[in-house]
């Protein structure tokens, strides 16, 4: 348990979107506990349906630190610190996935789904928005034209679930979420085919308010969890290898892309 001393100070704010676990606050739980332990301070996980919600709070100072989509923290970087990029599958990257219905065998590419219905998981996400729209300007397409409707979700778990129950013809998701879910969960998977994957991104990171008192001590907080059997056990939850520094030029391929769809 903190000591008095610890509960007495504010707590640290911590912003997260809707994670891909099922017992989600459970999970919150332990890894504040487990936080709180060597940041010797109290912490609080606040939970947000959108990217937009976090990009908001931390905008206003009402958010220390977030777990950030790669995309919403380069449009916002002059603001943010980069604290630590998780690890998966040996490395900080991932790619976008685009998924279709099982028994769709024919679907190579978003070209192959115009006039169909398609799910984005936010407007914010990279995975999930910013990468089919670059693809179809690229394709000299008009992404409010292609397709008969698109729609969110608000969640990369809900985009699988959609195009599992037929409510889209294709939607885009982060491909560490499917393959996490392939995993532990692979009967909410199964009923969807990953037709094409993006190159490689940063991995959605952990980031806090330029100037904050606690950037290196959330960072080597995180890149701890692979040396105790706690933080060990928390990461396996997760689907992780661990947290490392992170390089700003992980995020270069997003920003680009960011600026050739403005431009």
């Amino acid at each position: 348990m903190p000591s008095l001393a610890v509960q007495a100070q504010a707590p640290l704010l911590f912003g997260t979107t809707p994670v891909i676990l099922d017992e989600q606050a459970q999970f919150l739980e332990r890894w504040r506990i487990y936080l709180e332990t060597l940041l010797r301070r109290p912490m609080r996980f606040v939970q947000r349906g959108s990217y937009r919600e976090i990009m908001t709070l931390l905008a206003d100072a009402k958010l220390d630190c977030a777990w950030l989509c790669g995309y919403p923290y380069v449009q916002m970087k002059d603001r943010l610190d980069l604290v630590a990029v998780p690890v998966y599958a040996g490395q900080p990257s991932y790619r976008s996935y685009l998924i279709v219905p099982a028994e769709d065998r024919a679907t190579r590419s978003i070209l192959d789904l115009r006039g169909k219905v398609f799910a984005y998981s936010d407007p914010d996400s990279n995975s999930g928005w910013l990468v089919p729209q670059v693809e179809l300007k690229r394709a000299g397409e008009d992404a409010t034209r292609f397709f008969k409707k698109g729609f969110y979700t608000w969640g990369h778990r809900k985009v699988i679930e959609a195009v599992a129950a037929g409510l889209a013809h294709g939607g885009a998701v982060d491909g560490y979420i499917w393959d996490s879910l392939s995993r532990l969960h692979p009967e909410m998977t199964r009923a969807t085919r990953v037709a094409w994957r993006s190159s490689l991104f940063g991995f959605p990171p952990i980031v806090a308010r330029k100037g904050g008192d606690e950037l290196n001590t959330l960072r080597q907080a995180l890149l701890a969890m692979t040396r105790s059997p706690p933080g060990r056990m928390l990461l396996a939850r997760l689907n992780l290898n661990g947290f490392t520094i992170g390089e700003l030029h992980l995020f270069d391929s997003i920003q680009a892309n960011w600026r050739y769809l403005e431009g």
